[in-house]
């Protein structure tokens, strides 16, 4: 991995000890950034090529609209302790209030992908955002952390869980790593949101051990290998790729809950980005699909699928 990509939070202070922590917090001034060259690397030959190149020009608005953002307010300490103390998630998406900066957030995003070139349900997506009430797309994005969309409804919460990526990047960043625990399988120590995938990285301190992402507000947090991340099951655990592919991007798969998570070799090729390259490898989704695998992970980019 670059030095421009590894995590700054965690894995660089922990002086002489053996193991990392558990818990990576994210770079929001660089993350969206990053993603969004890796999705357009990715665009060329691909045939997903428009629409990764869409989430590139996406991913780049996600990284422009900080500039321009107040600064997030975390949950009041106590809140963040008691969670903490109990085994909780301290930015719970599915019970944290929705700020005043959350919704700006979401409408800078608007706003800025209203400029943009965009496929028509994408547009009409943006006309419906628009012409809502304040309640109403208040509790849009409400449902956004706590819902699945109806499929209609589809564009809308993509564009949404977008602003709300950069929200919770902001909030988690904040966090103190050194306090964030195991909550339970597939669980986000952050916001208890699932993993978008996990990566197997090279890291200093942390060379080929692995790591999941969220697929919310992007704290990675450590998972021993061979296990299925969902529910710890260590047996009948399987990988997948499709015939052909580079082996940097598997589907570990898991006989216990027929479930299974993306697993991304970046300790290969440093380049390979959690969120992009899952939506990259769209084929490996269908030919898991086809054995009978229900997808576990989730991705705010592969809605629908």
């Amino acid at each position: 991995m670059s030095e421009a990509n590894i995590p700054k939070h965690g894995l660089l202070n922990i002086g002489e000890e053996a193991l990392p922590l558990f818990a990576v917090l994210p770079e929001p001034s660089s993350l969206f950034a990053t993603r969004a060259k890796r999705f357009a690397a990715l665009a060329a030959g691909n045939p997903l090529g428009a629409y990764l190149t869409f989430l590139s020009d996406l991913s780049q608005v996600q990284n422009d609209i900080q500039a321009d953002l107040p600064p997030v307010v975390l949950p009041d300490a106590g809140d963040i302790d008691q969670a903490l103390d109990n085994s909780m998630p301290p930015l719970p998406a599915a019970g944290i209030a929705i700020d005043d900066v959350a919704l700006l957030t979401v409408e800078h995003l608007l706003q800025r992908v209203a400029a943009m070139q965009v496929p028509a349900p994408t547009r009409t997506a943006l006309d419906a955002l628009h012409s809502a009430s304040p309640d109403i797309r208040k509790s849009v994005v409400a449902d956004a952390l706590t819902t699945e969309p109806p499929a209609n409804e589809i564009a809308q919460r993509v564009l949404v869980l977008a602003g709300l990526q950069v929200h919770f990047a902001r909030l988690a960043s904040l966090l103190d790593d050194r306090r964030l625990k195991r909550i339970t399988d597939g669980v986000c120590p952050s916001c208890g949101s699932a993993p978008v995938s996990s990566s197997v990285v090279g890291w200093p301190k942390a060379h080929n051990m692995r790591f999941c992402t969220c697929s919310l507000c992007a704290t990675m947090w450590n998972v021993v290998r061979v296990k299925c991340v969902l529910c710890s099951s260590t047996e009948g655990i399987n990988y997948h790729n499709v015939e052909g592919a580079p082996d940097t991007v598997k589907a570990e798969s898991c006989d216990s809950c027929k479930r299974y998570v993306k697993v991304l070799y970046q300790v290969k090729d440093h380049l390979l980005e959690p969120v992009a390259d899952d939506v990259a490898t769209l084929g490996l989704d269908m030919l898991m699909a086809d054995e009978g695998w229900q997808r576990g992970a989730r991705n705010a980019f592969l809605l629908g699928y």
